[in-house]
């Protein structure tokens, strides 16, 4: 994230890390690209390709995918302790099975292009407020730390947040959320809070009572021109000059989101049976400075410390303030009444701002729940199986056809000339997993690789043949049999 300035005015822009990621639909890419074939008869070949391209990398995955979701049930956070109980395993075989399903399932993450969320880009997310306003914990004793724990101590990997030994949370995908309002409590706090700050500047006790905060790294300034294919401008009502006048129009701000968000961790056991539930949460389009409302266990918010000490504050200096007011030879009740009115306004403010944020997080989380969570336990693991196949297919079609359009190529060669298709043909902008396509290519036997270090494809027919009927076509020209008869 970073400061930059356009036309004198200094914007907040976060940089954003181009993905591995295809998200054209596997549908659109085989239409688009057979039609670029100019031979008919090319264009039957290429589809039967991909048919059995995608039939073939099913297979290679089904055996995997299949124990993944036989120890998953295990662990199934409804029905899991009954199947455990019916299997009379061990502790000790217990725990080996519960690292197994960890090990399939990051697998299966790094194979969706998930990554889990760093102390960098958590930083980032949480600099700025969006809807949610009010500080949200987790509640620690309440989610188990051996699980994971085991698992990153076997497993070591760089830049795992804090929290790693809690829960994992995972993300994929940018995209950005507007919301328009009138923001009329939000607007009224901050103008408050800024009378506030200067009158606590004014008599000197900004220092002893302002507000602290975890320190953050220093914001570098660029002044240049900024891609939108790599930046977003995050606009939020704190970087807004804000007055009485704007108070009542309508008021844009900008957030940019996780498209998915996957959460992983285990809840602690209460009694003396140990609880081996794990917890799949799935999640779409969730605000980066609103991610704390995908966090597990959460405590119930309530006013801040810092709430307090500025709460008690203001009623005592705004007590000392009346009381040498009375004190003077002549009291001006004006004075007075101002001071009163100032304390009592501030404390009725910060009371009803928390109030209010109240009353948003319950909607923001009752919202998370109905409109942003996806699926959970075994329809998240179901979805991420069939999501690693749509990608491995898009990866290999379009390494197949760049190749077969445009001749031999180096790795290097390819992968920028799939990632210009990608952007020239679907609009896509995606870091081309190049290295995994050529595995699959290689694994398929339609490319070889010459001395000089570059890749040329077989042709369509040959490619076919190579392949070889699948079951799936076997299957289907049964069931066409059947429906003529």
């Amino acid at each position: 994230m970073f400061k930059a300035k356009a036309n004198g005015i200094t914007k907040e822009v976060i940089r954003l890390e181009c993905e591995s990621v295809i998200p054209t639909l596997k549908a659109k890419i085989i239409m688009t690209l057979s039609n670029l074939i100019q031979q008919s008869s090319d264009r039957a070949e290429f589809v039967k390709f991909c048919k059995r391209v995608e039939y073939t990398i099913r297979a290679w995955y089904l055996l995997q995918f299949e124990d993944l979701m036989q120890l998953f049930s295990l662990f199934d956070p409804v029905y899991g302790a009954q199947k455990l109980q019916q299997q009379n395993l061990t502790p000790a075989e217990i725990d080996v099975l519960e690292q197994n399903f960890l090990t399939y399932l990051f697998q299966v993450m790094d194979k969706s292009n998930f990554k889990i969320v760093s102390n960098e880009e958590i930083d980032v997310a949480t600099a700025g407020q969006y809807l949610l306003n009010l500080p949200i914990t987790v509640d620690e004793s309440k989610i188990d730390k051996s699980l994971l724990r085991k698992y990153f101590a076997d497993h070591p990997q760089d830049n795992l947040p804090d929290f790693a030994d809690k829960y994992v949370i995972f993300r994929r995908g940018i995209g950005i959320d507007r919301t328009t309002n009138f923001f009329y409590l939000e607007k009224v706090d901050l103008i408050i809070a800024s009378i506030w700050a200067r009158l606590m500047k004014r008599i000197r006790l900004d220092k002893i009572f302002g507000k602290t905060g975890r320190a953050r790294k220093k914001v570098p300034t660029k002044d240049e021109d900024i891609s939108e294919e790599l930046y977003v401008e995050r606009i939020r009502l704190e970087k807004m000059e804000l007055s009485f006048q704007n108070l009542v129009t309508k008021t844009t701000i900008q957030e940019p989101t996780f498209e998915r968000i996957i959460v992983v961790y285990r809840k602690s056991s209460g009694g003396p049976e140990k609880d081996r539930g794990i917890h799949v949460k799935h999640f779409k389009n969730i605000p980066m400075a609103d991610l704390e409302i995908v966090l597990p266990e959460k405590k119930n918010p309530g006013l801040t410390p810092m709430d307090w000490v500025t709460f008690i504050a203001s009623a005592v200096v705004g007590l000392v303030a009346v009381i040498t007011s009375l004190e003077m030879p002549k009291a001006d009740l004006w004075v007075i009444f101002a001071i009163l009115s100032t304390v009592v306004g501030y404390c009725a403010k910060t009371y009803l701002t928390f109030e209010a944020n109240m009353a948003a997080y319950q909607n923001l989380i009752t919202q998370s729940m109905y409109e942003k969570q996806l699926d959970s336990g075994r329809g998240t693991l179901l979805h991420l199986c069939d999501d690693v196949i749509q990608q491995e297919v898009k990866e290999v079609i379009i390494a197949f056809f760049v190749l077969m359009e445009q001749g031999k190529a180096t790795s290097k060669e390819l992968d920028q000339r799939c990632e210009d298709l990608l952007r020239e043909e679907f609009g896509e902008s995606c870091n081309f997993d190049v290295d995994d396509a050529l595995a699959k290519l290689e694994k398929l036997k339609v490319v070889n690789k010459d001395p000089t270090g570059k890749y040329a494809c077989v042709g369509l027919a040959r490619a076919n043949e190579i392949i070889g009927v699948t079951t799936e076509e076997v299957v289907l020209k049964a069931k066409e049999s059947t429906l003529e008869c």
